[in-house]
């Protein structure tokens, strides 16, 4: 059978290089006893080496035309091969609702939904290797004080040790990328409790870093806002702020403040906002 044509609206970038693939491969080795579920294995490149490793390993694949070609070239994964949506998987499923590990080289145009779905699973995936477009890998890594701190920063290591791994060329890919790409760790922390209330958590930090160039006295307004409409809708009288917000952090952007800052601004929103 002939290879597998790269789809533009799938976001494929076959990597050719084998050197590489099994570099990537291996990262899955600092957790030796899990399974492993691979996304968008394509035509095995990294598939190949992970099967070598004498452990339980799944794929998950949306292109049926690579489905097609994993099952003629990787007869023995024929059970252990998923055509699906990788975003729309119920994950406890997986493997029998045991722990597994999440590796790749994911789609660019998709790799930041499947680090927020790898978080909706974070008591099941203690690790998530993989490669991505360099800038998201640089962005996940990057700590308080970064032009690339973020979203994807705080809410990642909030629950995971993340780890910079390898910078990879365009001339390894068919077809090359536009950009360069990076093989990233994430391990789980020692977290098990934010100790604070995460949906709000996630507010916080979304909402700040939407007006990053603000200071969080502007910021997390309409955190505060959101909370007043809801104490009104239980027929509460909402709070003045201003006191709250005369507290200096306020005076601080987004990017400034640590995973552990914005856990206890979440605690302190948490408590300003009780009815």
């Amino acid at each position: 059978m002939k290879t597998v044509k790269p789809k533009k609206f799938l976001g494929q970038h076959f990597l050719k290089d084998l050197s590489i693939a099994k570099d990537i491969a291996d990262t899955v080795d600092y957790s030796p006893n899990l399974p492993i579920l691979e996304v968008g294995p394509g035509m095995g490149v990294m598939t190949q080496f992970l099967i070598s490793k004498e452990r339980l390993v799944k794929v998950v694949e949306i292109d049926y035309e690579s489905v097609e070609y994993l099952r003629r070239h990787f007869p023995q994964l024929e059970e252990n091969i998923i055509e699906d949506d990788f975003l729309k998987m119920h994950l406890e499923n997986t493997f029998n609702g045991q722990s597994f590990i999440l590796t790749g080289n994911y789609p660019y145009n998709i790799s930041s939904q499947i680090f927020f779905k790898m978080l909706d699973y974070k008591d099941l995936i203690p690790c998530c290797t993989g490669m991505i477009q360099k800038e998201v890998a640089e962005r996940i890594a990057a700590g308080p004080g970064s032009k690339t701190y973020g979203i994807l920063s705080v809410l990642i290591q909030a629950w995971y040790n993340v780890e910079y791994l390898f910078t990879v060329h365009e001339n390894v890919f068919n077809p090359p990328p536009k950009v360069k790409s990076a093989v990233i760790r994430m391990s789980r922390n020692e977290t098990t409790d934010l100790e604070c209330d995460e949906r709000l958590f996630k507010q916080v930090v979304k909402t700040t870093f939407n007006q990053r160039r603000k200071t969080l006295r502007n910021s997390i307004r309409p955190v505060l806002a959101d909370a007043d409409n809801k104490l009104e809708q239980q027929g509460n009288t909402p709070k003045d702020h201003s006191k709250f917000l005369a507290h200096e952090i306020f005076n601080k952007r987004p990017e400034q403040l640590s995973v552990t800052e914005f856990i206890a601004l979440t605690k302190a929103v948490e408590e300003e906002t009780k009815a």
